[in-house]
């Protein structure tokens, strides 16, 4: 499954890769992200774009498991 690390990165832009990486793995994949905001808005994206969400915390970190 590919993963795709999205950490130090502010909005938008862990929702624009989760968006490049959601064309190009449409059965899923994870992505990290390491703030609030960020888990909030990948997830509210993936719900959007019919995935189903996981998400796992990594000490600071948010996994979050995409699938459909």
């Amino acid at each position: 499954m590919t993963k795709v690390d999205a950490r130090g990165m502010s909005c938008p832009q862990p929702v624009i890769i989760a968006k490049k990486t959601a064309e190009g793995n449409p059965g899923g994949f994870q992505i990290l992200v390491d703030n609030n905001t960020a888990k909030e808005n990948v997830m509210r994206f993936l719900k959007n774009a019919g995935f189903r969400v996981e998400v796992k915390n990594i000490n600071e970190d948010y996994l979050l498991k995409a699938s459909k």
